[in-house]
């Protein structure tokens, strides 16, 4: 009861916190997923044992850079091209059976896109538009978020078939199946608030973000197996690090922004 109730507390925190950022000012959002940048990177640092601070450097500069300083369409598409490597290649290590020791080298180039590069989208998303969109960028949380809990409902109540044992032996396919209908409900409603996209493209995104996000979780899973840990940290009580609360939605942020392109260019 004490462990539900710590999960709890620090889940509205966390809510009110992002919540807070993103309806008080672009500002405020920015500042806050730069620092969620900077926790991820620190866990995944300390996991993967990456030496050195070039990284959070490196991370910084990327972020100031595509924020504040540039919009050009070819540096964006660079940065993007850059990050959905990564990301491929990553999936190549999740699906791989062979054990992978990665270089000091590679292990900065992975913190530097798929952690740095997602963040970097992630806080880019509701620029899309003329405005600040701060139903948009919700409706994306919304979507990670109602995935994730009907997941484990789902899998809980009716979970039989293991989806991935080697890497994360509680998740099962009857929950994931669970999590993306109750997503699809979920971009349903969103439509009827936020109508930049239509209740197609809220699907198609629900869908987009279902996957990818279960493919992040999933990752961030055998990163911390092959280091023989439960939590990427500590900093948020019942629920582990920042890693942990994110991972899901960095690895899906460039998706997501890069199917954002393609409603733009279609519509």
């Amino acid at each position: 009861m004490r462990e539900i109730l710590r999960r709890s507390i620090t889940g509205v925190i966390y809510v009110v916190l992002l919540l807070g950022a993103v309806f008080l000012s672009s500002d405020a959002f920015d500042f806050l997923f730069m620092a969620f940048g900077l926790a991820c990177l620190y866990e995944f640092k300390r996991i993967v044992h990456l030496k050195g601070y070039y990284i959070f450097v490196a991370y910084l500069a990327l972020w100031w850079v595509f924020i504040y300083l540039t919009n050009d369409t070819t540096a964006v598409n660079l940065l993007m091209l850059c990050t959905v490597a990564v990301n491929l290649a990553l999936l190549m290590f999740l699906f791989s059976k062979k054990p992978r020791k990665f270089t000091n080298f590679q292990k900065f180039i992975i913190g530097l896109f798929y952690i740095g590069g997602g963040c970097i989208f992630l806080t880019m998303i509701p620029y899309k538009h003329e405005s600040f969109a701060q139903f948009l960028i919700m409706g994306i949380f919304i979507l990670i978020w109602v995935n994730d809990t009907f997941a484990y409902l789902v899998g809980r109540t009716l979970g039989r078939t293991k989806l991935f044992p080697a890497v994360s032996p509680k998740k099962t396919i009857e929950g994931s199946v669970g999590g993306l209908i109750f997503a699809l409900v979920a971009a349903y409603f969103l439509s009827w608030y936020e109508t930049r996209l239509t209740v197609t493209e809220w699907m198609a995104m629900a869908c987009l973000i279902v996957v990818a996000g279960s493919l992040g979780d999933l990752l961030e899973s055998k990163f911390k197996r092959m280091a023989g840990v439960k939590d990427s940290g500590a900093i948020l009580p019942g629920h582990g690090g920042i890693w942990d609360r994110l991972d899901s939605l960095v690895f899906a942020a460039p998706f997501a922004y890069l199917i954002l392109n393609i409603f733009s260019y279609v519509s």
